[in-house]
């Protein structure tokens, strides 16, 4: 029995979609070239330019192959019109909300930023992301994504705020502040996750592990089968309320230990960098607690490896690692391969992945 024939309708669209990837790819192709990349003929390629034309995906730049004198016929360069959209790759964290304007192949061509006072009211916060949303929306934006420093619902997208939590004071929800301004998905998750998933992308293999952020905040990311695990509501990796070893050799929750050692911020659960890094040496119980942590990320998690970042982190690791070595499994611990700013660069690569999928599948 003979297979069904695709319908013209389906061929167009597949031939559209294919000639707009080839487009984010190459930035700009003559119709010949892009016969020749898609493996198509050149007049169905020109059909489908004409089509893509017509509904404002696809402009003639202007531009024009050499031609003539045995060089054949003068060819136009086409490309993405502008009006396919960009995406917004926006984060919230202590130092502030930051946003970039990507257009579809990457390119960063606008970027916005306020500061945040502290503690941060969820009013004063959803003011600057409306702002910054604001000033970058010349292009039509069609996707964002958002990194936040503080739990996330996965249901909803909403900052969740939890007792001793350093940053947010109440709860946020950035999806309902910029779908005004956004004609697609708003995507949200947590500060920690998005770093994590920028580590995966830069390490090749690296498949399952724990990212370990050690900042003002205290964080972890579980990667697994290369996916975020999010647990039911999006709040696995709330490490500061684990109970690790402390003082004299007590159990102390995480959170709690920096209070004690005097490395907080005054009137705030932040932890204060700064001193810390200074005064390393003379708290011990640091490298211990995080060893800690480790011993229970080994044992819940069964990781590949543990990835430590963040900006206190690293600097201990040679404590940490040796502090850890009592659990029942040795995992390699490493520093994180994106030192700087990798949350924004997880944020980045997901909005334009979306971006980039939303264009070709228009």
């Amino acid at each position: 029995m003979d297979s069904a024939k695709p319908s013209p309708e389906l061929v167009r669209s597949v031939t559209d979609e294919h000639v707009l990837r080839a487009l984010i790819r190459h930035r700009r192709l003559t119709r010949a070239e892009l016969a020749t990349e898609i493996g198509i003929s050149k007049p169905t390629a020109g059909e489908s330019v004409r089509r893509l034309a017509e509904r404002g995906l696809v402009a003639d730049t202007g531009e024009r192959t050499p031609g003539g004198r045995g060089r054949g016929r003068v060819g136009s360069y086409y490309a993405l019109a502008p009006e396919v959209g960009a995406a917004l790759a926006v984060t919230i964290a202590p130092e502030g909300v930051v946003a970039e304007r990507l257009d579809v192949y990457g390119d960063t061509v606008a970027r916005a930023t306020r500061q945040i006072d502290r503690p941060a009211r969820p009013d004063r916060v959803a003011a600057a992301l409306r702002e910054v949303a604001a000033e970058l929306a010349a292009d039509p934006i069609r996707v964002a994504v958002v990194g936040a420093a503080d739990p996330v619902d996965r249901a909803t997208g909403r900052l969740v705020h939890l007792p001793d939590s350093p940053f947010l004071v109440g709860e946020l929800d950035p999806v309902a502040v910029l779908s005004p301004l956004v004609a697609g998905p708003v995507t949200v998750d947590n500060d920690v996750n998005w770093a994590a998933l920028a580590e995966r992308d830069s390490a090749g293999d690296l498949r399952d592990f724990a990212y370990l952020y050690l900042g003002e905040g205290l964080g972890c990311a579980i990667v697994n089968d290369g996916e975020i695990r999010r647990g039911r509501t999006g709040l696995t990796g709330e490490i500061a309320h684990l109970f690790v070893p402390g003082p004299g050799g007590r159990a102390i929750r995480f959170i709690e230990l920096f209070a004690e050692l005097g490395l907080r911020h005054p009137d705030s659960t932040a932890i204060d960098v700064d001193r810390l890094l200074r005064n390393r040496e003379a708290h011990p119980a640091l490298a211990v607690a995080v060893g800690g942590v480790i011993a229970a990320l080994i044992a819940l998690a069964d990781p590949q490896e543990i990835v430590v970042g963040g900006p206190w982190g690293p600097a201990l690791l040679g404590d940490v690692v040796a502090a850890a070595a009592w659990s029942p499994r040795e995992i390699p611990v490493r520093p994180a391969a994106l030192p700087a700013d990798p949350v924004l660069a997880g944020v980045r690569a997901a909005a334009l992945g979306v971006l980039r999928e939303t264009v070709a599948n228009q």
